[in-house]
């Protein structure tokens, strides 16, 4: 399963919830993203079958899996540091946040590495 943009988001948006340190539901990842149930339900049912995330049936708590810790990790680290290095050539944190979050899911990752290794972020 190839993952587009928006599942990438889920991703991230797991991860970040979960570095909160309470167990991740849906209707969590609904409230942070600002989407509907429905939409959340769906898109989490295709990271599922793609192997990306576990629910815990009985909960309903979410958990990345290996491939999708690793998509999630790679996906907030490149917003990261994108904000960071937009911020350090002067732009406003709310534009270099929004700006990173576009450019994330389209810099390639040798791009990047590039980017990343200019910018002293190694």
């Amino acid at each position: 399963m190839t993952l587009q943009e928006s599942g990438e988001m889920y991703l991230e948006t797991i991860l970040i919830l979960s570095k909160g340190g309470k167990p991740v539901r849906s209707i969590d990842v609904s409230e942070y993203m600002g989407f509907s149930k429905p939409s959340v339900s769906r898109a989490i049912g295709l990271l599922k079958s793609g192997g990306y995330v576990l629910m815990d049936g009985r909960d309903g708590h979410l958990t990345l899996t290996q491939s999708g810790r690793t998509v999630a990790e790679k996906i907030y680290e490149k917003h990261t540091i994108l904000s960071k290095f937009l911020m350090d050539l002067g732009v406003d944190e709310t534009t270099a946040t929004e700006d990173a979050c576009k450019m994330e899911h389209v810099i390639s990752d040798k791009s990047f590495a590039a980017l990343k290794k200019h910018a002293g972020f190694e």
